[in-house]
């Protein structure tokens, strides 16, 4: 089990809001986490892009991460992720460099092919070719910002003629890169072709499948790596699962019981048409979901013990991503973030060693301390006599 000495932490916000409610307050509310996961410490906040099915409401990923730079002073925002087949390469390169230079080098660069199928049909692009254009954008938005010369290149869906950049990244020579992976090994396989760092996304599975195989996935980079002579690292590699945590295991799944519902029947069945991963009474679901490593709801030691059976399971990461689900009251929310930042994200990047061993250190000297206290204060007390007596 391969964990480093720090492990980074943050979230992934798709979002998920739920049908119905005020998308004007919702744009707020996800400002707001983001000021509160920079108090309170959190490494980085990945931001989504979505265009249709009314749950993932954020269409630019880019004007989001702006607006949220000039409220926070230390969390780096990635695009989580940028659909590079939507998009003309030249503008994409564009927008992330100007994003780079106007975060000071706290932008993270993360792309993938698109993961709505509504999307992709409402833009008339055939799902089959999501992966190759993917690639294909890759390419050239990482020559563009790395060559000197100009860029000629035509493809059958966009083209470019002489292309340079007029301002060149903030950061050497780019920002950091990560290709999401859901499902296919498509991703994986091209972040090994860059040396780039991988976004895993969990998703329920249909149970038939079984559940993920991630040290499988990173099988797959790191021989993507060796044949195009790049090099992936297990501490740039994240996972992503929905977290939700409470002072007590029965507290934080009472907490998320409807809103659980609400996600997975509503959401990721219902609108997604994934296949149902828990066929038993509603009540259940979240406890159910929870118990087999889908989600982690529970305390804080709960989520302690699900971060090292994903670190089993995969053979090793470096960054853990809170999948955000809007399925608690605000407040229940904002404490879960907190309880992670107090008393989970500690035992993962060696903050409370010191502490602990001076603790440590006391307990175990107490006796012979206190003696010498009572000494010292029996000594001054006749001291205090013999020179009054004098």
């Amino acid at each position: 089990m391969n964990l480093p000495n720090r492990m980074t932490f943050g979230i992934f916000l798709g979002p998920f809001h739920k049908v119905g409610e005020n998308p004007t307050l919702a744009f707020r509310r996800d400002l707001e986490l983001i000021e509160w996961l920079d108090h309170l410490g959190y490494d980085e906040a990945w931001i989504g892009e979505h265009h249709s099915a009314g749950w993932e409401i954020i269409s630019s990923p880019e004007l989001f991460i702006a607006a949220s730079a000039e409220r926070t002073t230390h969390i780096k925002l990635g695009t989580g992720v940028i659909s590079l087949p939507y998009h003309h390469p030249f503008m994409v390169a564009n927008r992330m460099v100007q994003l780079d230079h106007m975060t000071r080098g706290r932008v993270l660069f993360g792309v993938g092919p698109g993961a709505l199928p509504t999307d992709a049909y409402m833009m008339g692009i055939e799902p089959t070719s999501q992966r190759p254009k993917m690639d294909e954008a890759l390419g050239i938005i990482l020559r563009l910002f790395t060559e000197d010369e100009p860029i000629t290149y035509k493809s059958d869906w966009f083209e470019l003629n002489e292309a340079l950049l007029q301002i060149r990244p903030y950061q050497t020579p780019y920002m950091p890169l990560a290709v999401a992976s859901i499902q296919s090994p498509s991703g994986v396989a091209l972040a090994g072709k860059h040396g780039a760092s991988v976004l895993t996304i969990t998703v329920p599975r249909d149970p038939s499948e079984g559940k993920a195989e991630y040290s499988k996935l990173w099988e797959i980079a790191e021989e993507s790596a060796r044949e195009h002579g790049k090099v992936v690292r297990r501490e740039d590699w994240r996972l992503t699962i929905p977290v939700h945590i409470a002072e007590t295991t029965k507290q934080a799944r009472d907490e998320v019981r409807a809103g659980a519902i609400d996600f997975l029947r509503g959401y990721t069945e219902g609108t997604n048409g994934r296949e149902p991963v828990f066929n038993g009474p509603d009540d259940q679901l979240v406890d159910w979901m929870a118990d087999n490593g889908y989600w982690i709801v529970g305390s804080p030691e709960d989520c302690v013990d699900g971060i090292h059976q994903l670190a089993k399971e995969s053979g090793g990461f470096g960054g853990f991503l809170i999948q955000t689900v809007d399925w608690a009251p605000r407040e229940k929310i904002l404490r879960s973030y907190e309880l992670l930042a107090r008393y989970v994200m500690p035992q993962f990047q060696g903050t409370v060693r010191g502490t602990e061993a001076s603790n440590q250190w006391a307990k175990e000297r107490v006796k012979t301390l206190i003696e010498r206290r009572v000494n010292a204060i029996e000594r001054a007390k006749q001291d205090y006599s013999e020179s009054r007596r004098s």
